[in-house]
């Protein structure tokens, strides 16, 4: 990663093994990616890499002998901790419920489909929405976390 003073890392989830062609532009410029899992297989990654280097984890229906793929992730950006796993090891995740399981300053999860952003405390919650097919009337989502000055923002980008 760059020593800029500014850090911008992409957040996505449930893939569902398809990328849509508005997640390249969604995700312009990240100097990493976070993917929370329900990846769909290697391509998946292997396409997220033309944009930035990724960081993935399992989710519910990943096979667990994928070798690219995590229980979880936590990285520190700038001195900001971030966790990322799916979301399904509490059952149906909720800021609540995941601040009861991991103290990282942005805890980033997926599972739900739905995007949110939620702070709680000092932790800043962050589900980027589902990027795949759709599903649940849901519009397809990604996220843009930006770090600075020791905060953290997000930004959820809807993938038309």
């Amino acid at each position: 990663m760059s020593d800029s003073e500014t850090r911008v890392v992409g957040l996505i989830s449930d893939t569902h093994g398809l990328l849509r062609p508005g997640v390249r532009e969604a995700l312009t410029g990240v100097e990493l990616i976070l993917h929370s899992g329900d990846v769909g297989g290697s391509g998946i990654l292997e396409e997220l890499r033309s944009i930035a280097p990724v960081k993935a984890v399992f989710g519910n229906t990943d096979p667990e002998d994928e070798p690219e793929l995590a229980q979880a992730i936590t990285v520190a950006i700038d001195g900001i901790r971030v966790h990322v796993s799916h979301g399904h090891e509490v059952g149906s995740p909720t800021p609540a419920k995941l601040a009861a399981r991991y103290d990282a300053d942005v805890v980033v999860f997926g599972h739900t489909h739905r995007p949110l952003v939620s702070r709680l405390g000092n932790q800043l919650f962050v589900n980027p929405g589902a990027a795949g097919p759709k599903r649940f009337d849901i519009t397809p989502s990604v996220a843009r976390l930006t770090i600075e000055g020791g905060k953290a923002e997000v930004e959820i980008v809807d993938i038309p």
